[in-house]
């Protein structure tokens, strides 16, 4: 019996430490254009659609974001917009500061700040988001990630997690004006 839990805790261990092997880093996107630079592509408005799917892959819910962004040197403002598919409404204003190709952001929900590091056309944010009370008022761990398809067009998918363990994934596909 002890034997076996040996047995099993070994491999529970080595899986955890080949899956942390095995991870993507924002480096590996370094080649891929075009370049993704937040100040330039956020500037001006901004159109995002998207979706939230809870842990098994169901959409749970939709939403339309229209994002107003400014620039001043090296600190932006992205006031975003969200319309959810459930008729609420949502506003997050974000204040960013641009270092080289990476960047610290903040906003009213999110606790301490968000880093992040681009590459190439690949940008990796990591912060956690205060839910509202209606949702529980859980502090999340965010993983965001956006890739810059063309010049108009950006790709974001953000795993959610608590304890690590998954609880949604956000998808949103951005347009520029």
């Amino acid at each position: 019996m002890i034997r076996q839990f040996f047995w099993v805790v070994l491999l529970v261990v080595l899986a955890t430490l080949l899956n942390g092997c095995a991870s993507v880093a924002v480096t590996d996107y370094a080649k891929e254009t075009p370049k993704l630079d937040l100040s330039t592509y956020f500037n001006g408005k901004v159109d995002g659609w998207g979706t939230v799917q809870d842990r098994s892959g169901k959409v749970i819910r939709r939403m339309v974001v229209e994002i107003n962004c400014t620039w001043n040197g090296n600190e932006g403002t992205l006031d975003e917009s969200f319309q959810w598919s459930d008729g609420k409404t949502e506003k997050r204003v974000w204040k960013i500061t641009k270092n080289g190709d990476n960047y610290i952001g903040k906003a009213g929900d999110v606790v301490g700040v968000a880093l992040g590091e681009a590459s190439g056309n690949t940008l990796r944010w990591n912060y956690t988001l205060a839910l509202p009370q209606e949702q529980g008022g859980y502090h999340m761990s965010m993983d965001d990630w956006m890739w810059k398809i063309d010049d108009k067009t950006l790709a974001n998918r953000t795993t959610m997690t608590k304890f690590g363990l998954e609880f949604a994934q956000i998808s949103i596909f951005f347009r520029k004006r």
